[in-house]
């Protein structure tokens, strides 16, 4: 279930120009890390076109560049659903879908009168465009490691099929890997029946149909010696903000797709609902103070939950096309008025 898909192919050299340059900002400083996050906002849009909605900005701008060139440990948490060079999500595949074409889309075919939706395989991907996956979230991890302050947790969408390669990876490139956040929802991958030997093989399915979406809970390291509670006091960060004084966050979410009053606002192939944001983003934060990014903004739904819980946030998306849409959606989004409980168990 990702979006804003870059093209597989593409080695990302650019990026690793970043990853090469040395860093001009210095440490920053306790009284600087202890600023009101809203004060400093404003700087971290760089010389890059912007807009503030409510108490967030969104920019126009690359992810890898921007986190690079912002000071360091300016951040202090990460909630997003990144490009993952599945094939099924390149602007081509979806045009393909939309024309009723295929392409790798899976057109399934009518039963008792009743049109199917597409299904993305998910399974498409060779060991070349594997190995790019890796190389891609080795480099974001190590651009996102200096944009974070120590303690910063970052929640990342994927799904069964890729979050081993993908969790790894932001592994290898430093973060500590904390658990899983599942997300249980009746997901398009799987289930389908051989493609082109449906009725042949009627009783076989190629894979188990997905019923849960795994998001990564990763941190970028405490300082040697530091404990969760120091580093509470000195960075804002380190833990998780729990439900109420007698519930911690938990680690399941149940979860409905994501309405179609939220898909006519923000349309997007992996818009996630509200009623699952919000909570990611309220627990992102253990103080409730702080500054959420999401590099990969897409139509802005991480954005709209922030703004809906009243937090602070700034957005990045590449694709001009989706930051116009955000620019409409993020307001519209946020003034929905989400029941957690009921909209989560809405199958």
């Amino acid at each position: 279930m990702i979006a804003h898909m870059s093209n597989p192919a593409n080695p990302y050299d650019e990026r690793y120009d970043y990853l090469r340059r040395d860093s001009v900002f210095g440490m920053t400083t306790s009284v600087q890390m202890k600023a009101q996050p809203q004060s400093t906002l404003r700087s971290l849009t760089l010389d890059y076109r912007s807009e503030l909605i409510g108490k967030s900005y969104i920019l126009h701008a690359d992810a890898f560049e921007w986190l690079s060139r912002i000071p360091e440990n300016s951040l202090h948490a990460i909630v997003t659903d990144p490009p993952y060079g599945v094939k099924e999500y390149n602007f081509d595949q979806i045009e393909k879908r939309e024309n009723g074409n295929g392409g790798i889309w899976r057109i399934p075919p009518s039963f008792d009168g009743h049109t199917r939706a597409p299904l993305p395989r998910f399974t498409a991907l060779n060991s070349k465009e594997r190995d790019q996956i890796s190389e891609f979230f080795t480099a974001w991890a190590r651009v996102a490691l200096h944009a974070l302050r120590p303690g910063a947790h970052v929640f990342i969408a994927s799904n069964s099929f890729l979050s081993q390669l993908v969790f790894s990876a932001l592994v290898t490139g430093g973060f500590e890997f904390r658990g899983e956040l599942i997300r249980l929802v009746q997901t398009l991958r799987g289930g389908d029946r051989p493609k082109n030997a449906e009725t042949e093989y009627p009783d076989v399915c190629s894979m188990a149909r997905g019923s849960y979406e795994p998001w990564g809970i990763l941190r970028k390291p405490m300082p040697a010696g530091m404990k969760v509670s120091d580093c509470l006091r000195e960075f804002q960060t380190g833990g998780l903000r729990r439900i109420g004084p007698d519930k911690p966050f938990d680690d399941v979410i149940i979860s409905g797709r994501t309405p179609q009053r939220e898909r006519r606002i923000a349309k997007h192939p992996s818009l996630k609902p509200q009623a699952l944001l919000r909570q990611i983003v309220r627990a992102s934060l253990p103080l409730g103070v702080g500054i959420i990014a999401d590099p990969f903004m897409g139509s802005g739904s991480t954005i709209a939950a922030a703004e809906a819980k009243g937090l602070t946030s700034i957005g990045v998306e590449r694709y001009w096309d989706y930051y116009e849409v955000s620019r409409n959606a993020i307001p519209l989004l946020a003034k929905l008025p989400i029941s957690i409980e009921q909209d989560s168990l809405e199958f």
